[in-house]
């Protein structure tokens, strides 16, 4: 974890007039850091490199930063969620891409124009979430018929 995303992990906490505390600060920044959303698994394998925590405070933590408008969960078709930062690209509404040989989920942000949705009268969006499906720069696509 580099110094500078435990910085702006720690400036994003502040934001929301919250405490800063260890935990928080080292999950934020771990995915920060992070090419793509990750599980709680991998959150905890990067965050016990740099602090000794438990599972359930990781856990916890996402929550928080979750309903503090600093990181996002999405939900797999594996049942998995996986969190994003909620900073710069990650911030607001945005497509995801998922990977049907590996289930990696990628936050996808050059999406012009943005799609419009319309609601029926009456309907109010709070939050729009987006998957695309298909296969990663990284998997074989060998086959039509196969995951």
């Amino acid at each position: 974890m580099t110094r500078h995303k435990s910085s702006t992990a720690e400036d994003m906490v502040r934001t929301v007039d919250a405490r800063i505390t260890r935990p928080r600060v080292a999950v934020l920044a771990v995915l920060l850091e992070a090419p793509r959303a990750l599980t709680h698994h991998e959150v905890i394998t990067q965050v016990r490199r740099v602090l000794r925590v438990d599972r359930v405070t990781v856990y916890r933590v996402l929550d928080w930063l979750v309903a503090n408008h600093l990181a996002h969960r999405i939900a797999g078709d594996d049942r998995v969620w996986r969190f994003n930062a909620a900073a710069g690209e990650h911030l607001g509404d945005h497509v995801h891409f998922q990977c049907n040989r590996c289930g990696r989920v990628t936050c996808i942000e050059d999406i012009a124009p943005a799609p419009r949705i319309a609601l029926p009268i009456g309907f109010r969006s709070q939050h729009v979430e987006i998957m695309v499906k298909g296969f990663c720069g990284g998997c074989p696509q060998s086959g039509r018929n196969n995951p």
